[in-house]
């Protein structure tokens, strides 16, 4: 078969040869948070934090860059404001896919499945 079936949630051990650790297994079975998935939330809530001011330097970094080479004085300002609006943007964006639930069959939202054809 050319896609990968990964091992339902109902049928992982927590085994010594198994690729979930034992306690990550019983944690997912109490329905907790394992350490993992926190850290990997953690993850996502910083991209989120670090997207609005990279995305305004970005701007005026661009805008700086045009004000020298135009020799202008008002480029950078609406490359501080581009920036800003769209570092909102993606912000935004991720915030929303970041804290939507997610939909029962395997499918997150954005169109990508569980690799299944059916």
């Amino acid at each position: 078969m050319p896609f990968h079936r990964p091992i339902p949630q109902s049928k992982r051990r927590g085994k010594a040869g198994d690729t979930v650790p034992r306690q990550q297994a019983e944690d997912e079975n109490a329905g907790g948070v394992s350490l993992l998935g926190a850290w990997v939330q953690a993850e996502k809530m910083m991209q989120i934090a670090l997207m609005l001011p990279s995305a305004a330097f970005i701007g005026w970094v661009i805008g700086y860059g045009l004000d020298r080479w135009l020799h202008q004085t008002w480029i950078g300002m609406i490359g501080i404001v581009v920036g800003i609006l769209s570092g909102l943007v993606g912000a935004i964006r991720m915030a929303m896919v970041s804290m939507a639930d997610p939909k029962p069959g395997g499918k997150n939202g954005n169109g990508a499945g569980s690799g299944n054809p059916s």
